[in-house]
């Protein structure tokens, strides 16, 4: 029984990962990644840099990034997190976010003036309605507000 529990949750993990390989999301992936590196070379110690460029700690907000975008229900047509509905974010991992983009987002548009201009039109895109909720609004039958009488 276990074994089928890890191949489902093995092909859940690749459609998600998947996922990451539409433009846009790849897009949005690299200007995460971008961030977090002008981030990082202005604030942590460069002696505890990995080979992507990144420090332990910002090393883990990246992955952490990486698994909720993959795992974002709106996929490809995700809005920018400012904009969105759904909040996948835990408060640690939203406040570090925004910490750090408050302080990259101006520079890059010295850095990557390609991806600072995609992330601010993709910023200014209306949010689509909630994947779920559309889903369950289609499937059941309106419910009749008031109560049966006995």
């Amino acid at each position: 029984m276990a074994s089928t529990t890890d191949s489902t949750t093995a092909v859940g993990a690749e459609r998600r990962e998947a996922r990451l390989a539409t433009p846009r999301l790849t897009r949005e992936l690299n200007t995460m990644g971008a961030m977090l590196r002008i981030y990082c070379l202005d604030h942590h110690d460069p002696h505890s840099r990995t080979h992507d460029g990144l420090c332990e700690e910002c090393g883990g907000l990246f992955e952490y990034a990486r698994k909720r975008l993959a795992g974002c229900p709106y996929g490809p047509d995700k809005p920018t997190c400012a904009n969105c509905q759904i909040h996948c974010y835990g408060p640690q991992q939203r406040e570090a976010t925004r910490v750090m983009m408050r302080y990259a987002g101006p520079r890059m548009l010295w850095r990557h003036p390609l991806l600072a201009l995609a992330h601010v039109l993709d910023g200014k895109r209306a949010a689509p309605p909630k994947p779920r909720a559309t889903a369950r609004t289609d499937a059941a039958p309106p419910r009749d507000p008031t109560p049966p009488s006995r």
